[in-house]
C-alpha cells in the first residue's frame, strides 16, 4: 500500500491523507483521501471524527453497499489503533 500525506493541523489536532496504492483501491478505485480531527469528549478522552472520500476511475459509480463494505474494513484499522491506546495510556506522553 502507498499513502500520500496531505497534511495535517497540530492547533485543531486534525490531519489528511490518501491511499493512492495497492489496500483497498481494487480497480475501481483511484484513491481514498482520509480527513481526521479529534475533539475533546462530552466526558472524558477525545473522539475522531473522519471524511472519507472516494475517487473512482473512469466513470464508476461506487454502490452505497461498497461504500459500507470499504468504511467497515477502514474502521479495522481505527479499533486496533483505540485498543493499543487503551491498552498503553502513556504511549502517547
Amino acid at each position: 500500500m502507498k499513502h500520500m500525506i496531505g497534511g495535517h493541523d497540530e492547533n485543531n489536532l486534525s490531519y489528511s491523507y490518501s491511499l493512492i496504492e495497492g489496500g483497498l483501491l481494487g480497480d475501481k478505485l483511484e484513491k481514498i483521501s482520509y480527513e481526521n480531527q479529534f475533539v475533546a469528549a462530552a466526558s472524558r478522552g477525545s473522539v475522531c471524527k473522519s471524511s472519507i472520500k472516494f475517487y473512482t476511475v473512469w466513470d464508476y459509480v461506487i454502490t452505497e453497499d461498497e461504500i459500507k463494505a470499504l468504511i467497515q474494513r477502514s474502521e479495522v484499522v481505527y479499533k486496533a489503533i483505540e485498543a493499543f491506546l487503551l491498552a498503553n495510556l502513556d504511549a502517547c506522553n
